[in-house]
């Protein structure tokens, strides 16, 4: 997998593209950077959500979504934990074992 770009370098293309002169197509900015022009688009499309332009998950959405479903994995195993534990325990109080 390629090396990630710093974000301080996307920012600034990003930003570059956005306020291109009329005429200045985002194939040449990308080759001026030495990226695809998917790379480009893929950059904007990510900075206008971030930026609330577009409708989707943010980065911390998605980072909070992942703990959360994190979360719920161990939340469900305790319970099942503890509902075994309660079947066994519920069976060695019965009289005639």
């Amino acid at each position: 997998m390629p090396k990630p770009y710093p974000k301080e370098f996307r920012d600034d293309v990003v930003r570059l593209a956005r306020n291109r002169e009329p005429g200045v197509h985002l194939k040449q900015i990308a080759a001026d950077f030495g990226i695809s022009e998917s790379c480009l688009t893929n950059w904007i499309k990510t900075a206008d959500v971030e930026d609330g332009v577009k409708s989707g998950t943010t980065a911390a959405e998605s980072a909070e979504l992942r703990e959360a479903r994190k979360r719920i994995r161990l939340l469900e195993q305790e319970d099942e934990v503890l509902r075994r534990a309660a079947a066994y325990l519920s069976q060695v109080d019965l009289p005639g074992k």
